[in-house]
């Protein structure tokens, strides 16, 4: 297995594109998207979490936002096939095709072009903190540049978000 891919190269696919995202070292892993909010001092909705899932064999990054949990039912529907087939894809699985370890996971400057989906949800803020690369970096940027950069296609695929939670 190549070694995992860092901060340092997620920087120079930032650079490479000429994108306006910026990564931001932290003091500690933000493991949670409220360790993340707190430590960034934003609403939980801002930050993102990139998915990687097997549809079928084919690798499939999805990008959330906050608490909201990937609608599976929704996904399959968006892909065109049965749910059975649409799976979490393990940390392994999910380290050789982004290069990234789960936690650290930016949603581009993968090892390979991933097809991503993008809640609508997501879309539709005007900046988001995402992973930086590595377990204690964030990165700041905009959906649109996520977009843009990941020819990203925009789904419903979340779940509805329960009040209070």
């Amino acid at each position: 297995m190549p070694t995992p891919l860092t901060r340092t190269d997620l920087k120079t696919f930032i650079d490479n594109h000429q994108l306006s995202a910026v990564i931001m070292p932290m003091d500690a892993h933000t493991a949670t998207v409220g360790e993340a909010a707190a430590a960034l001092g934003v609403d939980a909705d801002r930050i993102i979490k990139s998915l990687v899932f097997m549809a079928g064999a084919e690798p499939i990054l999805v990008v959330n936002n906050g608490l909201a949990r990937v609608d599976r039912k929704k996904l399959a529907a968006c892909l065109g096939m049965n749910r059975k087939r649409v799976k979490f894809a393990t940390a392994g699985q999910a380290l050789a095709v982004t290069g990234y370890v789960v936690g650290s996971m930016p949603p581009f400057g993968h090892r390979e072009r991933l097809r991503t989906l993008v809640d609508t949800a997501t879309a539709g803020l005007e900046t988001v903190y995402g992973g930086g690369g590595d377990v204690d970096a964030m990165m700041r940027l905009s959906p649109a540049e996520l977009i843009r950069v990941s020819r990203a296609e925009v789904a419903d695929i979340s779940e509805p978000v329960p009040h209070g939670g």
